[in-house]
């Protein structure tokens, strides 16, 4: 055993925190989606604490935006004058992002952001190929992150599933995607973890078991749970905001799985996103693991906040010629019979639709589109560790700040429930809300009360609700608060609620760009929790190099 296997780290990095790249922490990102872990962990110490060596998505159109955020950040950290050509590319102004000068590093990004099937005989194989050349062989320590699937965990996915005819949970690979992950983590031993999913996961059961249970049992001793065998590295597995943890020893009646949910709302995000999220330790060979801190709550982040410096936009029309005349006609035409019918039953919505009608006759003419040129002073939060997060001065376009188009009745739809809300400071609910002519939806089960959340209003004073994939197939669960803009939220607010930076460039169609954003880890959690395993490897160093000097 080398000294480094013996001591985990070369010691230079404790006398040095901001280590050079070759000293940096090794990260594999698994299931990485669109990146935003990577992007966490990447950007933590400005760039020096954390070095992605691969990240595996298998989603053709995901991996692009993988491979080009890894282009950005190895220019930024190496050779930061070749990112003109990726400036330009984000501003319309190349059709590529590499140039002549960054061939090499566009191809270094190739290599490190994979398009792997994970789970299939050819995935496994190219991502162990990957793992074996890259990762270093003198015992440094190094992190693995990502989240398996979610879709047989989440609660929707579950419904879908319990409706298709002849499913059986124990036949659907997708409970047991988290193996993949298992196998990485016996087979080439971190020294921390990090998983994330839907909090779903802690009531989804195979088999009459909790899911939760097993994937917490299987962690603490991968090679007991793939190979039925002794002497592996064992884990414990420890929440990132509560003092609950589980390790082999421990009995899992004891534990509240609740305890390993993050709310991201609590942490500065400016979204109630609630995900599992597990921190697994490996134990030294005295069964211990580093002290490590929870992550600190923060004031909450609102959906104003968040987008409200944003350019104000119209949506556009559906299946009709599309104007700013036309659409503030149809819209208008549509508030106007609302407020008749209000009016009829003088309901309590009279004066703030008179306000909304009111409020279109300075509605916005543009309907944006792929990019939209910035203004000096748009897209300030007011908080300046958020500003400093989001913006980049380089960047000269608001990217992907499109508005969808919009069929009538939805424009009536929206428009009544942006009003109800921001005179309410609550979405209207279900048939009872939305009491008035024309505004129920053609859907059989309406009344039923299973959908009454079909059509939600992001508040403006309040943190957006959880940003997931199904935006990408319609925005009815993501209306605008503005009553005047009359629309539902475009790719870009949807990132900065996630907390992409503004200069992150999503590749694909609007589809694909929303579909990967909702998949997303928000990058700003993922960046605090960067933090966290930073320290926890330091102390886990700084341990080994006392044990040595005793």
């Amino acid at each position: 055993m080398t000294q480094y296997q013996n001591l985990l780290f070369p010691p230079r990095v404790i006398a040095e925190p901001a280590v050079a790249v070759e000293d940096a922490i090794q990260i594999v990102d698994l299931f990485a989606g669109p990146g935003g872990l990577g992007e966490g962990f990447s950007s933590s110490g400005d760039g020096r604490h954390f070095d992605i060596i691969v990240s595996a998505e298998m989603d053709p159109v995901a991996r692009r935006t993988l491979r080009l955020r890894a282009f950005y950040r190895l220019l930024k950290r190496e050779y930061p004058e070749g990112l003109k050509g990726y400036y330009q590319y984000c501003n319309g102004e190349a059709a590529e992002p590499s140039t002549p000068e960054t061939a090499e590093f566009w191809s270094r990004a190739d290599q490190e952001a994979r398009q792997i099937t994970l789970g299939s005989d050819a995935g496994d194989k190219e991502l162990n190929g990957l793992i074996n050349d890259r990762l270093k062989k003198d015992g440094r320590p190094w992190v693995l992150i990502g989240g398996p699937p979610c879709q047989a965990y989440s609660l929707a996915g579950r419904s879908r599933n319990q409706a298709k005819q002849g499913y059986v949970p124990e036949n659907d690979h997708r409970h047991f995607l988290y193996k993949d992950y298992l196998r990485i983590i016996k087979d080439y031993r971190p020294t921390v973890f990090v998983m994330e999913n839907v909090k779903g996961i802690l009531s989804s059961k195979v088999g009459g078991k909790g899911i939760f249970a097993q994937i917490l049992e299987d962690l603490v001793d991968p090679t007991k749970a793939l190979d039925n065998a002794e002497g592996g590295q064992k884990y414990k597995i420890c929440s990132l905001v509560s003092e609950e943890s589980f390790s082999s020893a421990d009995c899992m009646d004891r534990v509240n799985p609740k305890s390993f949910i993050i709310e991201a709302e609590k942490y500065g995000i400016p979204q109630a996103r609630h995900r599992v999220i597990l921190l697994g330790i490996a134990l030294d060979e005295h069964g211990n693991v580093p002290p490590h801190d929870l992550l600190k709550t923060t004031d909450p982040v609102s959906v104003r906040q968040a987008i409200g410096g944003l350019p104000k936009l119209r949506s556009k029309l559906s299946k009709r010629s599309d104007s700013q005349e036309a659409w503030y006609q149809a819209v208008a035409d549509e508030v106007d019979d609302l407020l008749h019918h209000a009016e009829l039953e003088s309901g309590e919505l009279i004066a703030p639709l008179r306000a909304t009608r009111q409020a279109l006759f300075n509605a916005p003419k543009s309907s944006g589109g792929e990019r939209v040129l910035k203004e000096q002073g748009q897209g300030n939060t007011g908080i300046p560790s958020l500003d400093a997060w989001y913006q980049d001065p380089k960047i000269k376009y608001w990217m992907s700040h499109d508005a969808r188009s919009h069929m009538l009745s939805d424009l009536r739809r929206y428009a009544f429930a942006s009003t109800f809300a921001e005179h309410n400071k609550y979405s209207p609910k279900g048939h009872q809300q939305f009491s008035l002519p024309g505004l129920a939806p053609a859907h059989k089960n309406w009344e039923s009360g299973k959908f009454s959340d079909r059509f939600r209003v992001q508040l403006a004073g309040l943190p957006a609700t959880t940003i997931t994939s199904h935006i990408s197939k319609d925005g009815h669960y993501f209306i605008h608060y503005d009553p005047a803009q009359c629309r539902s939220l475009t790719v870009r607010e949807a990132a900065r609620l996630q907390t992409f930076p503004d200069n992150y460039y999503f590749e694909g169609n609007r589809t694909q760009q929303y579909h990967q954003v909702g998949n997303a880890v928000p990058p700003l959690l993922a960046n605090k929790i960067a933090k966290t395993v930073y320290d926890i490897v330091c102390r886990r160093v700084a341990e080994c190099l006392d044990v040595a000097g005793k």
